[in-house]
């Protein structure tokens, strides 16, 4: 059983999904999670392998914008971008109004590996 202190690890296609549903640079990602881009770009290019506190950071900042890590290796890895939860509460936020079922889904893409 996963624990909140040992959640899976994540891909680099799933740091570069992640961060394309956000529609955020390297600069961006690496600035909020105190990292270089530099850092980052070796990360996600798959050029060394993170160090386990440096990939908790990346984890995150994604996850605090409503980025969620899925799959497996038997499945495949892909993010899924869902509302966070504190939207609705921010002053001068209005009622969400009805919306159709298929705009109620969440955005998600596969992570190409």
């Amino acid at each position: 059983m996963l624990t909140p202190a040992n959640p899976p690890a994540i891909t680099p296609a799933q740091i570069r999904a992640g961060r394309g549903l956000l529609k955020w640079t390297q600069g961006v990602l690496a600035h909020r999670a105190s990292i270089s881009a530099v850092t980052l770009n070796m990360i996600e290019s798959d050029q060394v392998a993170p160090r386990t506190k440096t990939l908790a950071a990346i984890r995150s900042v994604l996850e605090g914008e409503g980025i969620r890590f899925i799959g497996d290796e038997s499945e495949g890895f892909g993010v899924v971008m869902r509302p966070r939860a504190d939207a609705s509460r921010r002053p001068g936020a209005q009622e969400p109004q009805q919306e159709p079922q298929a705009a109620k889904t969440s955005r998600s893409m596969r992570a190409a590996e």
